[in-house]
């Protein structure tokens, strides 16, 4: 039996750009909801309610989607 049988070049190849790919979006997201909550935290400070409020929302769909991309990957995974 040779190598080349036993993995699939192609599927491994799909599999590490996907893994890339989430690991990139969810950090990214993830920041973003750090972001916000430095800014809320920041413009609270400095009395100013709506863009503290806009900054507070930003973060708080940053960590649903967060949330919701970590479920999404749970589901995938465990769906095979």
């Amino acid at each position: 039996m040779t190598l080349a049988t036993l993995v699939e070049g192609r599927e491994l190849l799909e599999t590490v750009a996907a893994s890339v790919a989430a690991g990139l979006g969810v950090t990214f997201v993830f920041s973003v909801a750090i972001w916000g909550v430095a800014r809320f935290a920041d413009l609270s400070r400095n009395e100013r309610p709506l863009a503290a409020a806009g900054a507070a929302l930003a973060a708080c769909l940053a960590l649903v989607s967060t949330v919701g991309i970590v479920v999404v990957g749970i589901i995938a995974m465990t769906s095979k």
